[in-house]
């Protein structure tokens, strides 16, 4: 077996370990309380909530749950990761078949650390003239930013280290555990 868990609050993935940062309540009554602040903030306005792929998908199905209003979702696959690390190229795999003009907007991503994925995602949304465009990060590396972006709802600032689980993975492995767990280095 590639992932094992152990008393501990500890997971074992392929050759590394991990230590429990947040337990799944812990996520759970953060991502109520993110939901409760995009269902004020955007009531009636009909959003189109984007997941970008693959690692936001439980905390956009979550938070889209929670959304106590009328929504959308759309999907786009971004990617910079190779193991453990930013490759620094973003490249778009999947992209959104929905007319963005005048539409408001949340994106909803997993970790912003470098910032550079959703730079250049923000970017591309930009040129397509919605109404308004509000981001969402589960998680936000804040000491991690080359590329500041706006992020106006944040779950959790993290260290710059390497975290699994919730959505986020280490070589595929680790995006169904229900809790946040952070590389055990050493």
């Amino acid at each position: 077996m590639s992932m094992t868990a152990s008393p501990d609050n500890q997971v074992h993935i392929r050759d590394l370990s991990f230590q429990l940062l947040f337990s799944e309540t812990m996520v759970q009554e953060r991502v109520r309380a993110l939901g409760a602040a995009l269902t004020e903030s955007h009531a009636g306005l009909n959003p189109l909530f984007i997941s970008i792929l693959s690692g936001a998908f439980v905390f956009a199905s979550d938070l889209i749950r929670v959304f106590d209003d009328d929504c959308e979702v759309g999907f786009v696959k971004l990617s910079s990761y190779k193991g453990t690390r930013s490759s620094g190229d973003v490249q778009t795999v999947m992209g959104l078949e929905k007319d963005l003009h005048g539409r408001h907007l949340v994106v909803v991503e997993d970790i912003v650390d470098t910032g550079r994925t959703l730079h250049f995602f923000l970017n591309h949304l930009q040129e397509q003239e919605p109404a308004s465009i509000t981001t969402v990060a589960f998680l936000r590396k804040p000491h991690a930013v080359e590329f500041p972006v706006p992020v106006e709802h944040i779950g959790f600032d993290i260290e710059d280290k390497f975290v699994v689980g919730y959505g986020l993975d280490y070589d595929g492995l680790g995006r169904n555990l229900p809790g946040v767990y952070q590389l055990i280095e050493g």
